[in-house]
């Protein structure tokens, strides 16, 4: 160490956030951390016995949510943070095997290593990057001024126990990689796959040509294959979960936050109205921004007070979705383009087109007679949506209906009701009640309405005094006593899925899992809400029956057969036509022969689609020779190549590196990732979070 230590000396690091040298392999190396408090847990996994304490976890996770904010411009949203709990701890697995294999190949990074890293030309861009002139380079006298600066010492030391992990893992992983290479082949391969046009002659022997009934397949052959493939027929186990549902709903608290914080924002503007967008950068829940719309482009709720309003003035605060929006409406300006408001009702229910056409002509003649539309609307219509608000459509702009419908609108007068217009829906009855060609140049303050913290404590409290009842009681009794709704999943297997109607919850699928049937959980936190759910159904691993499976298995020795029949029906043709494979018709009343142009390997054939079958083929095959009966997506080809591309030389010498790179690239990536999968197969992961931060 005695190299380091004389750097350490004269004056290590730099003005640099130190987040940015976080390693995640770095900070849980050291298993002095770990802490007893008198059996209560300290760690919140473990990796083939190595402790991961809560308190090296949490500061992993306060580190990354910082580099996400400073990367993002926002903190993770409350009810992301499971998954970005879940992304943390997957990093910390995987970099915790790279360390034990490390440690197990006894690989090591020598002092003078991390010093040439430090000291070179091209430093890590951790540490180069502030230090870049106006001109875009690196100033490495500045650099090393601040390397040698004493107060940079701890930031340093930091600096040098990033490098050291980043050299281990790369030493790591050249040593996994030693045995992956690129042919010339492979290379060979791709430039042509790139580089190559062709133009191609074939015909197609369509399986379709051979009917299921000309087929005949005996018990036994069936059987015969059922026994021999009986893996394929494999049920794996699977549950059905009866659930309680605790979803996030805001309190009357929570709107009353939203309500003060746009209350606060309404007296700053009072007292200077040119503080608008500083007052939204504090109290809004998302970020400023001027916008200029029409009058369909606000919410409902928003659009008539937006259009009474004079220039100048705040409209709100307004319920919108999700929350309050208060308006500043700043100027208007004119339109090229007319947006329209309307309702109508909707006739389809009665039976025919001429019934429908009759029922509409009648309630028409009654609006011209005085009838009240909303009145209709809300009795006639068969537009739910609509006729609960007397069949109000609101504002829309050209293009948002269907043609015939706009056709007419638009052309309508303001509180005209206009003679029923027929659809692809039915017959709309429609009255016109507004028309604006105006635009609204306005700023917005948006203050969410969500579920406090305070307020989830609140659920997940009722959601455990439900549990614990269940469980005394009957999970149904207690559901009827305290007017719970109980829902129930569609069977599931264990795997990625997720459960059907939950969602991902590693958590909760072990549970279901591990537990015996009518089995009443604990209290799971879902992303819209907590649960509370009893193990309703299991169904053990086990094989179809081969009656349950005959017919598929049918299905599939016929397909297999037509390939055969295909495959020999192109190789009889073959030997009469004397390399002429437009002579298919001769032999063959259904065959056609077509010719493509310049088809690459990416290619679609026409009426086919991509069939990397043909194109593979065509690639292989020697130029105006048919090819051997080639077995595609849709039947048996026979293809004839009759020009391609001459292979480039001089192109090829140009690109071979390239090329070879991003293969090479793409096999490492390939093999890191497969050996991370297989090493977490196989590793011993003991997962407490759920201690720390519930399930």
């Amino acid at each position: 160490m005695g190299t380091m230590a004389k750097m350490r000396s004269l004056a290590p690091v730099f003005i640099i956030t130190v987040g940015v040298l976080f390693v995640l392999f770095m900070v849980i190396s050291d298993s002095s951390i770990l802490e007893n408090l008198g059996g209560a847990p300290t760690n919140v996994g473990s990796i083939n016995g190595e402790d991961i304490s809560y308190k090296e976890f949490s500061k992993i996770l306060d580190q990354q949510r910082e580099n996400r904010k400073n990367q993002t411009g926002k903190d993770i949203a409350e009810e992301n943070l499971n998954q970005f709990r879940d992304q943390v701890w997957d990093a910390v697995v995987t970099q915790t095997l790279f360390a034990q294999e490390i440690k197990k190949l006894n690989i090591t990074v020598a002092d003078d290593e991390i010093k040439d890293v430090i000291l070179s030309d091209n430093p890590p861009e951790f540490l180069r990057q502030n230090f870049i002139d106006s001109t875009g380079k690196f100033n490495k006298d500045l650099y090393l001024s601040a390397l040698f600066d004493p107060q940079n010492k701890q930031a340093l030391i930091q600096a040098e126990d990033f490098v050291r992990q980043t050299l281990l893992t790369q030493k790591l992983q050249s040593m996994l990689l030693a045995s992956i290479n690129v042919s010339e082949s492979e290379i060979e391969r791709q430039f042509i796959e790139q580089k190559t046009k062709m133009n191609i002659q074939y015909t197609l022997f369509s399986f379709t040509e051979f009917s299921d009934s000309s087929i005949k397949l005996t018990d036994a052959e069936l059987k015969k294959y059922y026994d021999e493939n009986i893996n394929k027929y494999k049920i794996p186990a699977k549950r059905r979960l009866k659930y309680v549902l605790f979803p996030f709903i805001s309190s009357s608290g929570d709107s009353s936050f939203a309500l003060r914080n746009i209350s606060e924002a309404i007296k700053d503007f009072q007292k200077d109205p040119a503080n608008f967008q500083k007052n939204a950068e504090i109290f809004s829940s998302i970020p400023y921004s001027l916008d200029t719309l029409d009058i369909s482009r606000f919410p409902v709720n928003a659009s008539a007070a937006i259009s009474e309003t004079k220039p100048g003035s705040l409209v709100g605060p307004i319920p919108t979705p999700g929350g309050l929006t208060l308006y500043h409406l700043i100027k208007t300006l004119p339109s090229e383009n007319t947006v329209v408001k309307a309702s109508h009702i909707l006739i389809n229910q009665f039976g025919d087109d001429a019934k429908n056409k009759a029922e509409a002509m009648k309630l028409y003649d009654q609006l011209r007679n005085g009838a009240n539309f909303e009145k209709l609307a809300k009795e006639n219509s068969a537009d739910p949506g609509s006729a609960v608000k007397g069949g109000d459509l609101s504002w829309f702009a050209k293009g948002r209906m269907v043609k015939p419908f706009e056709n007419v609108v638009f052309k309508g007068r303001i509180n005209q009701v206009l003679k029923p217009v027929k659809t692809n829906f039915g017959y709309h009855i429609i009255k016109v009640t507004g028309k604006s060609n105006r635009l609204y140049v306005v700023e917005k303050i948006f203050s969410e309405i969500k579920a406090s913290a305070t307020t989830k404590d609140e659920i997940k409290n009722k959601a455990g005094d439900y549990s614990y009842l269940a469980n005394k009681n009957g999970f149904e009794n207690e559901a009827k006593l305290a007017n719970y709704k109980i829902q129930e999943t569609s069977s599931f297997s264990k795997g990625k899925f997720g459960i059907p109607g939950l969602g991902a919850n590693k958590r909760l699928m072990d549970f279901a899992f591990e537990n015996d049937l009518y089995s009443i959980s604990d209290v799971f936190s879902l992303t819209n809400g907590f649960v509370v759910v009893q193990i309703s159904e299991i169904k053990s691993s086990s094989i179809q029956p081969f009656e349950q499976v005959k017919a598929t298995v049918s299905q599939l020795l016929k397909t297999k057969h037509k390939v055969k029949l295909a495959k020999q029906k192109a190789l009889d043709i073959k030997s009469k036509i004397n390399g002429d494979l437009s002579k298919v018709v001769n032999y063959d009343k259904n065959a056609f022969v077509s010719t493509l142009n310049d088809i690459t390997h990416n290619s679609n054939i026409p009426g086919i689609g991509k069939d990397y079958a043909f194109i593979e083929g065509a690639l292989n095959a020697k130029v105006n020779e048919i090819t051997d009966p080639l077995n595609g997506r849709r039947g048996i080809y026979l293809l004839k190549v009759l020009s391609r591309t001459p292979f480039d030389s001089s192109a090829f010498a140009i690109q071979k590196n390239t090329i070879r790179d991003n293969i090479l690239n793409k096999k490492k990536r390939t093999f890191i990732n497969d050996w991370i999968a297989i090493m977490k197969e196989k590793a011993d992961i003991v997962d407490n979070r759920y201690f720390f931060y519930g399930q």
